[in-house]
């Protein structure tokens, strides 16, 4: 986590359990400038545990986020450690008293950032990876008439049954370390969190990516080393309390759940207006392919267009040119440049 950011002070923040974030903040990043009709603006959201400069590898000159033609903005997560979470907010909402959030409350965060504080009215875009991709589902439903714009890329907007399993085999790796003390710890559950992340490394890539040995192309030298160095790596880096927090909205995401839906994710669905084109990774074990493809049936003009190769979940981070490429192309052709 860095300091290069924004804050935007969102009040006290009513989340749609009823509980309340005091003095909530939504950390933010901005590219390009706001032309002066404000009809250049993107939303690119964070996802499950990245901070906002994981998302920037899709932003640069001559990219479809072209800072040169395009404003940008990559909001945080409730629970990334950088907007409100567990890790920065004062007693008594800190450490394991920090209230669940869902997708429709980050949504509703950054569209007052959006609305409020910038004066944007309509969007040209939202896209997303992961969690990234079930906030882009959920602002399609929420606020259908405000973006010309959708892409989802490796993500859902449901989290089916198999991705509650592997969500709850994490939870389960993480409170086990007795340090975790019931998320009231003096020192971070690190046993805890190396437990979780071997289970991560299972589900994140491919059988064939392993078979392939492709954790070479990130420059590991045996397979041992990739666990450690990358898996576990990354995961020491991270808050127990904040990784429990977005855990708790990902296995809750479900559009369905938008105030005015019932519970029916179909319904919701059906609600979207906006041009939408559905990147689901080949060999994603978190978001099958096939599932993305069943809700297309639900959503008017929807466009599915599967990303190839064997690197599963990870085709959407920047892992690899071909799967950056394959993304790029269709911003651009989402974005008619």
């Amino acid at each position: 986590m860095t300091d290069d950011y924004e804050t935007y002070e969102l009040g006290d923040f009513e989340l749609q359990s009823g509980m309340t974030i005091e003095s909530a903040k939504l950390a933010f990043k901005t590219f390009g400038e706001l032309n002066a009709d404000k009809s250049n603006a993107i939303i690119y959201p964070s996802w499950y545990s990245g901070f906002i400069a994981d998302n920037v590898w899709l932003v640069g000159e001559g990219m479809g986020l072209d800072p040169a033609k395009y404003f940008i903005i990559i909001p945080a997560l409730f629970g990334n450690g950088e907007s409100s979470s567990p890790s920065n907010t004062p007693k008594p909402r800190n450490g394991a008293r920090f209230p669940d959030c869902t997708f429709y409350d980050n949504v509703r965060a950054q569209h007052q950032l959006v609305t409020e504080h910038f004066g944007i009215e309509h969007l040209r875009l939202v896209l997303g990876w992961s969690m990234g991709a079930g906030q882009t589902y959920q602002w399609g439903v929420q606020y259908p008439d405000m973006m010309d714009g959708l892409l989802p890329f490796c993500g859902s907007s449901k989290t089916s049954p198999n991705n509650v399993v592997f969500l709850d085999s994490l939870k389960g790796a993480l409170t086990a370390d007795s340090t975790w003390n019931n998320g009231w710890y003096h020192q971070q559950p690190d046993v805890g969190l190396r437990a979780f992340a071997r289970v991560y490394a299972g589900w994140g890539l491919s059988a064939q990516f392993y078979w392939d040995e492709l954790w070479r192309q990130l420059g590991y030298a045996t397979l041992d080393d990739f666990l450690v160095g990358f898996w576990e790596g990354f995961f020491l880096q991270r808050d127990a309390n904040n990784l429990l927090t977005m855990l708790w909205t990902w296995k809750h995401g479900d559009v369905g759940g938008t105030p005015g839906f019932d519970g029916d994710t179909k319904k919701a669905l059906g609600a979207i207006k906006a041009r939408l084109i559905q990147m689901p990774a080949h060999e994603d074990r978190y978001f099958a392919p096939e599932e993305e493809q069943r809700v297309s049936e639900f959503i008017k003009g929807s466009e599915f267009r599967e990303i190839p190769g064997v690197w599963g979940h990870f085709a959407g981070i920047g892992a690899n040119q071909a799967d950056t490429d394959f993304i790029d192309q269709a911003v651009k052709e989402i974005l008619g440049d």
